[in-house]
């Protein structure tokens, strides 16, 4: 007789494995269902530079490193080339207006000068010359015209004569004929030499007006000639300091060349390399202070260079009110330079996150300082101190500011 098992009731130990596994594979569904995949880090918290996120008044501007120039600098340049025969000042001294600087020689300019004062001599030689022969010709036709008109009076009266007698038939009509012909082409001939007087009186006062203005060029000419000779002394054209002389003893220079510079000392300029990342914002007549001395002293953007070289582009500012005492080219001041009016916003403090991140996230400390959170954010303007910040962070709340190169792509940074 069959006696009948009765079957165990509950987990029997072969079931197990298949529980703890079905366990299992809860817990990672679960996991990968609610679970936080955020990559994380663990940092030294003492290590990290921690910010408040603060609300305040952000101002607007730049620091900039500026350099003390003269206002204003005049080239020097010969107007004449040459040798150099004589430097009569050195570098660095003071000039007046007018002083002489170098003269040069030219060999050329001195044969120009003898020919031209030659072609001159010759030219009036000419011109009298031909005074001297017109005058003769107006002579000869004067004493023509006067010859003619007591030839054409005699064969007048020889006319008049036989016309009376040939009335009276005392003479032939041939003869009477003769001497009225004579005295028409006599009449004729007194015409033609007074109108050839007449053009030949013309033609001379033409004649003698261009050789006159020739001559009067000419003269001109000669001066110009002797002005050049004048322009071989280089001279200071402005009250200041010759601050750079390249020029030799025995050096050619060109016409035109640079030599040298004089520096106006009767004020001074700032000139200041920024950013190209301004170059928009900053207009002539931007304000700028900086100070020295214990005193602070304003100034004003004067002029915008447009070109850009090496990622900055240059500007003049000018002081508006007292200079430094001792100011002297070559100083370095260092210069707040306003962009816009203050303004209330949200701020949090320089940073080197910014060149990581570009301004577009940073790592915010949760409440307990024990983890960081990864936060996208949005940067607006920039001071030497703060950024201001338009979206993602408030008042209060605390930041990492440096450190992010070896973040990398983490999310979360726990805090030792």
């Amino acid at each position: 007789m069959d006696i009948q098992i009765e079957k165990k009731k509950g987990i029997q130990k072969k079931h197990l494995p298949y529980i703890i596994g079905g366990v299992a594979v809860l817990l990672l569904v679960g996991w990968i269902i609610f679970g936080n995949h955020a990559s994380t880090l663990r940092v030294d918290g003492k290590a990290l530079n921690i910010a408040d996120v603060t609300y305040g008044k952000f101002n607007d501007y730049i620091r900039l490193n500026g350099q003390v120039q003269p206002i204003s600098v005049v080239q020097l340049s010969p107007e004449e080339g040459g040798i150099v025969r004589e430097k009569v000042v050195e570098e660095g001294a003071h000039v007046k207006k007018g002083d002489v600087i170098l003269r040069l020689s030219n060999s050329n300019l001195d044969l120009q000068i003898l020919n031209a004062e030659s072609e001159l001599a010759e030219k009036q030689n000419l011109l009298r010359n031909t005074q001297v022969t017109m005058q003769q010709d107006k002579l000869n036709n004067e004493t023509e015209k006067v010859q003619l008109d007591i030839d054409t009076q005699r064969k007048k009266r020889t006319y008049q004569q036989y016309t009376r007698l040939y009335n009276e038939r005392l003479i032939s009509r041939e003869e009477y004929l003769q001497a009225k012909e004579d005295y028409e082409v006599s009449q004729k001939k007194h015409g033609l030499i007074t109108q050839r007087l007449q053009q030949d009186s013309i033609y001379r006062s033409i004649q003698m007006d261009q050789m006159e203005d020739n001559l009067q060029n000419m003269r001109k000419n000669v001066l110009l000639i002797r002005e050049r000779k004048d322009k071989l002394e280089v001279r200071a054209t402005i009250d200041g300091e010759l601050g750079l002389l390249d020029a030799e003893l025995g050096q050619n220079i060109n016409a035109g060349q640079m030599v040298g510079q004089i520096n106006d000392l009767s004020d001074f300029k700032i000139e200041a390399m920024i950013d190209e990342h301004y170059i928009d914002r900053v207009n002539n007549g931007l304000p700028g202070s900086f100070e020295r001395q214990g005193s602070t002293f304003h100034l004003k953007v004067r002029k915008v260079y447009p070109e850009v070289r090496d990622g900055r582009f240059r500007t003049d500012l000018v002081f508006e009110g007292k200079r430094p005492e001792n100011i002297r080219s070559g100083q370095t001041y260092y210069i707040d330079l306003q962009l816009g009016e203050p303004t209330e916003s949200v701020l949090i403090p320089k940073g080197t996150f910014f060149q990581v991140t570009g301004g577009n996230w940073i790592f915010v400390v949760d409440k307990d300082g024990s983890k960081a959170y990864r936060r996208k954010i949005r940067i607006g303007r920039q001071n030497p101190q703060y950024y201001e910040v338009l979206e993602g962070l408030e008042k209060g709340e605390r930041v990492i500011v440096s450190g992010y190169e070896s973040y990398k792509d983490n999310e979360v940074l726990i805090l030792k």
